[in-house]
This record gives C-alpha cells, structure tokens and sequence, in this order.
C-alpha cells in the first residue's frame, strides 16, 4: 500500500510539530516555505500548560526546559502599585508552569526533533505556493519557485503558513480583519529588578500596557539569558515609536510617572551601546473559521485562528491542532487508506469548542487593554481585583491561562496529550476534568 504523503505550507509552530508526529507514525511529509532557510522574526512568546503538555508528547519538552525560562504566573499592577491581575498556575493544579522562550530557540528545538525523521521529510524552501486543486485521489499544489512555475500532487494539504493565509477557503473564513492595535517589541537581557519568573505586565486605563517576559536563551549563546519587552499601540503609530530622541524622552516619561524602576531600567538599555536593542512591530489579525478542514484540505495554527495576543495562546493551540490532527489521523486511517470525512469529524470535535472558546474571551477582554473606550480601563480595575479576591475565580483564571479550557466548565487533561504510546488511539473527544499531579 503506498504510504500517505501530506504536504504543509509553512514551517511554523504549527506546521513544524504538525510534520514531526506525521513523520513519526511513518507518514512523507513535504514541507513548504517561502524563505530561503528558517529564521523566526517576531518576539519570545509564552508556552502555557497546553503547549508543553505538547511539547512532552513531542519528546522535546526537555531541550526546551534547558534554554527557555520557567514562568510560574502573570502578575499586572497598576500605576498605585495594585496588582490587577495576580494568576499563578499552580492555583490550576500543583506542578503546572509555562515557558517563556525566543523563537528562534522554538524553532531550534523542533527542527532538531524533525532531524530524526529526515527520511520521512522533504524541505522545499524558496517555494510560494499560489493555488490548490483538490480531486477526488490527491491535491495538487501550484507555486513558483525561484520565477518558475511548479505543481505537485500529494494525498493531502494542511495550510499553516499564519493569520495573513491567502489560501484557507474562502467559503470557510467567516471572520478576517486587522485589530487596531499592535505592538512594539525587543529583545533585551532580563531583567534583575525583577522576578525572573514571572510574566510582568502594567496597565493604565486602556490606553497603556506594558509587559515584560522571561525569554530564556539562544542556541547560540546559552549563557545569556534575555527578556521580551511589549509596549501596545495603535498600529498607525507602530512606525514612529521611539524613531527619534524626543520620542525616547517621551515613552521613558510615560513609564517613569507610572514604574520608576522599570522606567529605570529601560532607560539604561536604550542608551547601552553594547546592547544597541532593536524595536520591531506586531501587528494582529482576528481569524474565524466556520471550520477547520474538509477532504483533503486543512488549516491549522493561526491560519485557522488567529486572535488578540491578550491570551498568550497562539503558540500553545497551534501545538494543540498538531497534536488533536495527529490523533484523528491514527483514528481514521486503517491499512494506509484515509476516512477524511471521519477525520476532520474527530478533529473538529476536539478542537472547535476550545478554538470558540478562546476566541470569545480574546475578542471579550481586548478592549479592557488595548481600546479608546473611556470607560474599559475603569470597568476592568473594578471588577478584576474582587474576582482574583475569590478561590473559585482564581482557579478557573489560573486553567484558562493554562490553555487547556474547552468551555466555561470543561477542561483539557494534561496528561492525556502528554503521553505517547505508539501507534495507541488516545484521542478523547470528551472533556476531562484536569488531574492534581
């Protein structure tokens, strides 16, 4: 029987964990992307509870451990020095923990595991793929490479190359537009000032928020270890953030009225020579599908989702769709031959309520953070303060965060996407209460 070959667009988190647990159950896998070679641009991001649950199915979790920065909560104060939001994971369960990381050491971690399958994987880089066909037997892919046109056919596609997809069907996308606002990021050494294992945020009213992660280390230069700052803005002054001196006095003068301490460290990395930091832009998209896949097309990662980063849960439910394909995958392939009507079944149960969701929440709290709404920044500092006042509220918070809600009263099980056994069915389409480990 000839063995399934799957081709995915774009080598991202999605698209790279997605071709290592294809690889593994024995699966060809043709990887496309635009680049010449891989080299992830864009900030540290937090990996939550979900992500490394994962990332441990993966067999990388370790690796990740060793260069990323352990992260035990997210604390948010205000200028009076209030702690607006004070979530710590283990209030979800004993043991749990996100990691922040550079994605370029994300990148590392699982093109190294992907190396293990390399007889299983074919890289195409500098290939733009334009347009698919699907047939009744195969999809056939039509790109250019390099001026030249090119098509190939595979048993089927998965779409992950990120929130701008111009190939997800277009009867699919019931939502696709910019948010307003954006964000200016660096690199930076960490902070000693403060906890090197907390994710620091500071607000004021909705108009300013600030954050600071633990990113851990490079590859290439372990020893550092470094920091992800955020600063929210509209996107139409993204370009003019901090172009000059008068903006630079400006910005450390908003912080300084506010957090002195952070405002003087800021203050010590612009004007570093040594350090010389770069500040880039985020923008972000806000993605909805009426679904994820249909024959022998798919979408994963934030081509299928893409939200407010107000979550932190891009990465994590681009891992997750790897992992919820892989298992429906196992469920619905016998002998070789592919039910896909039973696949995409089992794939949409498992991940259209916690993509909804997350979703919902993201498009709930972004205004309380990033809007012009007068009343948002009041309305949050009221009410947030009295939840975290309460065991429940605190508990229920810490889950969310963790990534592993699939609704308001269901709940991912850690452990069970955890564990690998090989060639083991495990994909559960209830929701599981999550376990004290």
């Amino acid at each position: 029987m000839k063995t399934p070959h799957f081709a995915i667009i774009g080598a991202g988190t999605a698209g790279l964990a997605t071709a290592i647990l294809l690889a593994r159950e024995g699966n060809n896998v043709t990887i496309f992307e635009q680049v010449d070679e891989l080299s992830p641009v864009g900030a540290g991001l937090l990996l939550q509870p979900a992500g490394l649950a994962v990332f441990e199915h993966l067999g990388v979790l370790d690796e990740a451990l060793t260069l990323g920065a352990k992260v035990t909560g997210l604390e948010g104060q205000l200028p009076d020095k209030r702690l607006l939001v004070n979530s710590h994971y283990h209030e979800a369960s004993t043991n749990l923990y996100g990691l922040g990381i550079h994605r370029s050491t994300l990148c590392h971690v699982l093109t190294q595991k992907l190396s293990q399958y390399s007889s299983h994987i074919t890289w195409r880089m500098n290939h733009t793929i334009e347009r698919l066909e699907e047939h009744p037997n195969e999809i056939r892919l039509f790109g250019f490479n390099q001026n030249q046109k090119f098509d190939d056919c595979f048993d089927a596609v998965l779409i992950a190359n990120g929130a701008r997809s111009q190939l997800r069907p277009k009867a699919w996308v019931k939502v696709d537009q910019a948010y307003p606002w954006g964000a200016a990021w660096s690199i930076v050494p960490e902070c000693l000032a403060l906890n090197p294992q907390i994710l620091h945020q500071f607000y004021d009213r909705s108009k300013i928020m600030m954050g600071i992660l633990p990113t851990g280390a490079i590859p290439s230069e372990p020893e550092q270890r470094l920091a992800s700052v955020f600063w929210s803005l509209p996107t139409a002054q993204l370009p003019t953030f901090l172009k000059d001196e008068q903006s630079k006095q400006t910005w450390l003068n908003q912080v300084s009225e506010r957090w002195p301490d952070v405002a003087e460290w800021l203050k010590q990395i612009l004007y570093n020579n040594q350090i010389q930091p770069k500040w880039l832009s985020a923008q972000y998209r806000d993605v909805v599908m009426t679904q994820f896949g249909q024959g022998r097309i798919g979408v994963i990662g934030d081509a299928a989702h893409a939200m407010s980063p107000q979550l932190g849960q891009g990465a994590n439910m681009a891992l997750l769709d790897a992992w919820a394909f892989s298992q429906s995958l196992q469920l619905a392939q016998k002998n070789q031959n592919i039910d896909w009507s039973l696949l995409w079944q089992h794939y949409h149960q498992h991940r259209r309520s916690s993509t909804q969701f997350y979703q919902f929440l993201s498009r709930l709290l972004t205004p309380l953070y990033q809007s012009d709404h007068w009343w948002a920044g009041g309305l949050r500092d009221l009410v947030f303060p009295w939840m975290y006042q309460i065991p429940y509220f605190r508990k229920e918070m810490a889950i969310t965060v963790s990534g592993l809600k699939t609704g308001p009263f269901q709940q991912l099980d850690y452990q069970k996407i955890a564990q690998y056994c090989e060639k083991e069915n495990v994909l559960n389409s209830k929701s599981e209460s999550l376990p004290d480990y």
